[in-house]
């Protein structure tokens, strides 16, 4: 892979945890940090072709991304030559780098026997396909190597004018109702979410128990009357009248201990080990290969859309499941992977019986945040992160795994932040998919107004984001940054650049090689309009000056140059 004498020294491998509430954080390892070095093997005599080391990535279970992103990227310290890959799939997954050769080389894929308990017995003529790894080379920088694999990803997924139109989502979910909702609490949000510019409002959590202890019960999916007095088929007929396409929340592939469906589904429909089932944190594992299973689903989804009008679905997953399972299996690491492509094939049909119904993937936030996922799904929940400012540094990252047009991050208000965060939380969303939330109906006129300008300003701007390429004028986020910077390239010429000032000194500089010889750049703030910033366009060294008054405080830029 490298294409240097001294590779262990002029490259450095990267990597992305992606941890609950702190999703797709990239590091950096020195090759011979990992222990891929120069020693002296292949010069030996004995035809030695390495020294065996590797250093791998690999996770079980079915938290697809619940450590790490599968992904990796090998980077000359030049910049001048880059390696990025992702391995597709939606549970247990490997990849490895070593040297070879006086080289290094790059191996992946999975289940592996000793990851993941994978073995498969083959009949006469049978065939075994791994799960898909894309690599991308590019002799040139990062950036380029990731809008490289952010037009693949476009390639890869299926069709929906999901990706195309990039409406706003209303949740109801994150520093809102948080799985409590009712009748009178989600009229009460209906005017709001309405006059901000939502598109669509999803009913998260909740809606189909009468009490909060609904965890180990779930399955049944139908509407609490005690929630709903009035009706659901009323209340979402209501969301309808207010502009509003209505959604729901859904786990699909678990059912609680205490439900009734529990006992109405035959033993092989569930995960097992050794004739028992798996339980897993009060719920049983469905397994999508069984028919009952799809038929099921097809009723409850077929019942959701037909007669209550739904035209979103959340599907979460909140459990991780690492045993897999061994009905009719030659392993437990078989059962799980043929049960992870089995559900992505009922889901895939539910798009063909409803082309324009739009289906979202949630794993505890991105825990399974996988191109096996996104090539069917069109939209991702970047986290479930809670706080704004944290969640600046998830926004700046996202679009490493995940294309723009599929990202969502939430944007959720507060009667009692200030407009400076306030502000931010928009700002984080701006650059990718909206997921507007928070206490809507609680805002201040002037709160109200911030926030409706911020969804004005998104919707003059989506159409550019669904073939925009992302770039990190300050490098990819850190965590704990004082600065972040996410910029994007796109093909009208508009160069979009979200900048956030998290603590640290008052002014930083960003600079934009997407628009270096480029002559005659203006710089106009997006949002939010009338809240100051200090801009200098410094066309020497192609960069950006910018100082923010507030310590803690987010802006939207448009840069532009004279096309003359």
């Amino acid at each position: 892979m490298a294409s240097s004498k001294e590779w262990w020294n002029e490259y450095t491998l990267s990597t992305a945890t992606n941890s609950w509430f702190r999703e797709a954080q990239w590091r950096d390892h020195s090759l011979p940090g990992v222990g891929i070095d120069d020693n002296e093997i292949t010069g030996l005599p004995d035809g030695h072709t390495g020294s065996m080391a590797n250093y791998s990535l690999a996770n079980r279970g079915s938290f697809s991304t619940g450590t790490y992103l599968p992904m990796g990227m090998l980077k000359r310290n030049d910049s001048r030559d880059t390696w990025l890959w992702q391995v597709e799939n939606n549970s247990s997954w490997r990849w490895e780098v070593g040297d070879y050769k006086d080289n290094v080389y790059i191996a992946g894929g999975g289940p592996t026997s000793i990851d993941h308990d994978w073995r498969q017995k083959l009949k006469p003529h049978q065939t075994f396909t791994s799960v898909p790894m894309a690599i991308c080379h590019v002799l040139d920088t990062p950036t380029n190597a990731f809008g490289v694999l952010t037009n693949y990803r476009r390639r890869l997924r299926r069709k929906h004018i999901d990706n195309e139109k990039l409406p706003i989502i209303f949740n109801d979910y994150m520093n809102c109702l948080m799985g409590d909702p009712t009748e009178d609490k989600i009229k009460a949000l209906l005017g709001p979410v309405a006059s901000c510019g939502a598109e669509y409002f999803v009913i998260d959590a909740g809606w189909y128990a009468d009490d909060g202890g609904w965890w180990d019960e779930v399955g049944l999916w139908e509407p609490s009357r005690l929630r709903f007095p009035g009706g659901f088929k009323p209340l979402l007929d209501t969301i309808r009248s207010h502009g509003l396409i209505p959604g729901v929340w859904l786990e699909p592939e678990v059912i609680g201990v205490r439900s009734v469906v529990a006992n109405q589904l035959p033993q092989d429909a569930f995960f097992r080990e050794q004739g028992e089932r798996i339980i897993e944190k009060g719920r049983y594992q469905l397994d999508y290969r069984h028919s009952a299973v799809r038929k099921r689903m097809d009723e409850v989804i077929d019942n959701l859309v037909l007669n209550y009008g739904v035209g979103y679905f959340k599907f979460d997953y909140n459990i991780e499941v690492v045993q897999g399972t061994d009905v009719n299996s030659s392993s437990t690491g078989e059962g799980q992977l043929m049960h992870s492509r089995a559900y992505l094939e009922w889901v895939n049909k539910i798009y063909d019986r409803y082309p324009d119904l739009v289906i979202e993937s949630c794993s505890s936030g991105a825990q399974r945040m996988d191109y096996a996922m996104l090539a069917v799904h069109s939209i991702q929940s970047t986290s479930d992160q809670q706080d704004p400012v944290l969640y600046a540094a998830i926004a700046a990252s996202a679009p490493t795994a995940v294309t723009p047009e599929q990202s969502a991050t939430w944007a959720y208000p507060q009667p009692s932040w200030n407009p400076e965060i306030n502000a931010l939380t928009v700002v984080n969303s701006l650059l990718g998919r909206v997921h507007l939330s928070g206490k809507l109906d609680e805002l201040n006129p002037e709160a109200l107004e911030l926030i409706a300008q911020g969804m004005s300003v998104y919707k003059n701007i989506r159409s550019d984001l669904r073939n925009a390429l992302p770039f990190w004028p300050l490098g990819l986020p850190k965590w704990h940054d004082d600065w972040l910077a996410l910029g994007m390239t796109t093909t009208s010429g508009n160069v979009y650049l979200s900048v956030w000032r998290r603590s640290g000194t008052s002014s930083a500089t960003l600079p934009i090689a997407e628009l270096k010889e480029k002559h005659g750049v203006k710089v106009e703030q997006l949002y939010p309009r009338g809240f100051g910033a200090d801009v200098k366009w410094v066309p020497e060294t192609s960069s950006l000056v910018v100082e923010f008054p507030s310590v803690v405080s987010a802006r939207l830029f448009l840069l532009r140059a004279n096309e003359a």
